[in-house]
């Protein structure tokens, strides 16, 4: 196989990583790869099917050019200080710049320990590899900038994690794996020498922009903050709840990374949290603006070194420019439900709408995703019947009636691209890796092929826009670890 990278990271001071081969495995063997995520990349999809493509996605044989690392970083978990995190069971294989001339990373997900493994065994078993394809893959489609997936492996080797499982491994692609942590890691060891190396390498391959300001560490900041706001604002029109929020999981770039316990929620409550190790709810639905702006606090003290030489006055410009954290997530969170009711621009009445309308849902545990796409549909046909369905005893005409009066003419096209028909929703999803985990590969794949068209009617798959029945409910998601 051949795959022209061109390392960047690799290049750095030894202190960002550790260079690391993947584990060997017994047996590999491809089960699902990404043809037109190779094309994007620039690459022959032919390598996906070549007689070597299992042993590369599994780590068992390099192809030319590759220099496999681990990468060091720190991080807040959970609010608690880790100063030492890292890859501990992912390898950096190298980078490829695609014929836009975006550069993306490309990495093995679950191909063993490294230095930074603090005593897991570095595999990944087959649910939590394919639930990251699944979903990463869904967001993807979703129009929300993520990791993505280029392919998943098995490898031939069973994972002990509750129950024994096939081991598999994951072939991650993102713009970076740079994360707020990896920051924090040289900050907190005061290598200021590093971090003004690790600055001018995000600056020069995400914020180029940045590059001519005054005070670069402040430009990027800035431009972090706006796409990490927008980040937030799209998971959450979309019901999305990461669930583990944590420093060392929000990239740099700016795109969705690690999808461990992640979950879509089914009935509104503001409160949701599925994620089985968020036992306080720190990163429940309606916390994740809150806790963006946190992430964000701990990335502009890392930055404190690069942008003033005194320690007053660094604080007071970073606490000037994070400050502004919750007014870019407020604005993002306007615009992006605005248009899940229809208005390209959204004041204040139309917020107090929203207010209103998802006070309403709550009381009635309405389907989050269901009612605004019944609304969607209502507008279109006149039928608001399966709409006012979902409210009980609540009657909603009053409401409609002052929605109606103020939509605009373009109302209609900008809802049908704000609120998909079909997500992933966790009791399919569910069903669909505990098939994988025996063999049967069919109902993944059907899922997949759904939810890679979510804005468009599937009649002959309409069953998959049905929320869960009770039996069916999944209460807590989980740690592929």
């Amino acid at each position: 196989m051949r795959i022209d990278f061109d390392n960047s990271y690799a290049k750095l001071p030894t202190q960002f990583f550790a260079r690391q081969n993947p584990d060997e495995v017994p047996a590999p063997e491809l089960i699902f790869a990404n043809a037109p995520l190779a094309e994007r990349l620039g690459l022959d999809p032919a390598i996906l099917t070549g007689a070597d493509a299992a042993e590369v996605f599994a780590g068992n044989r390099l192809p030319e050019g590759a220099d496999p690392l681990a990468m060091a970083y720190a991080g807040h978990q959970f609010g608690n200080w880790v100063p030492r995190l890292g890859d501990g069971r992912a390898i950096l294989l190298g980078e490829v710049v695609a014929p836009d001339g975006v550069r993306f990373d490309l990495h093995l997900k679950g191909a063993g320990r490294t230095p930074f493994s603090r005593g897991g065994d570095g595999k990944a078993a087959i649910g939590p590899v394919l639930r990251e394809y699944l979903i990463s893959e869904a967001m993807a489609a979703l129009g929300i900038p993520t990791t993505r997936s280029l392919a998943a492996t098995l490898t031939g080797e069973a994972v002990y994690r509750e129950t024994p499982q096939p081991g598999a491994v994951l072939t991650r692609v993102a713009r970076s794996h740079i994360r707020v942590g990896t920051f924090q890691y040289f900050y907190a060891r005061q290598d200021h020498d590093a971090l003004r190396a690790l600055l001018d390498h995000v600056v020069a391959r995400h914020y180029p922009e940045a590059a001519t300001a005054q005070l670069p560490a402040l430009a990027m900041l800035r431009a972090v903050m706006a796409r990490q706001a927008d980040l937030v604002a799209q998971w959450m029109s979309v019901g999305f709840i990461h669930g583990v929020m944590n420093t060392d999981n929000m990239a740099i770039s700016g795109e969705t990374i690690d999808f461990g316990p992640c979950a879509f929620m089914d009935q509104f409550d503001p409160a949701t949290v599925y994620s089985s190790i968020d036992r306080h709810g720190r990163y429940a639905w309606a916390n994740q603006p809150g806790i963006v702006h946190w992430n964000l606090a701990q990335l502009a003290q890392s930055l404190l070194p690069l942008i003033a030489e005194n320690p007053d006055d660094a604080v007071r410009q970073a606490t000037e420019v994070i400050d502004d954290v919750p007014t870019l997530v407020q604005a993002a969170y306007q615009q992006r439900f605005g248009a899940k009711l229809g208005f390209s621009v959204a004041g204040q009445v139309e917020m107090t709408l929203l207010e209103q309308l998802l006070t309403a849902m709550q009381t009635a545990g309405a389907d989050f995703t269901l009612s605004f796409r019944h609304l969607t549909k209502g507008l279109k046909t006149g039928d608001f019947s399966k709409f006012d369905a979902l409210f009980g005893t609540q009657d909603m005409t009053g409401w409609r009636g002052a929605w109606q009066e103020r939509l605009p003419s373009d109302a209609p096209m900008v809802m049908a691209g704000a609120n998909p028909v079909f997500i992933p929703r966790n009791h399919r999803v569910d069903a669909a890796l505990k098939a994988a985990e025996t063999g049967d590969l069919a109902p993944f794949k059907t899922l997949q092929t759904i939810l890679a068209r979510p804005f468009e009617e599937q009649p002959d798959h309409a069953e998959y826009e049905a929320p869960p029945e009770p039996h069916e409910v999944i209460e807590a998601t989980f740690c592929g670890t």
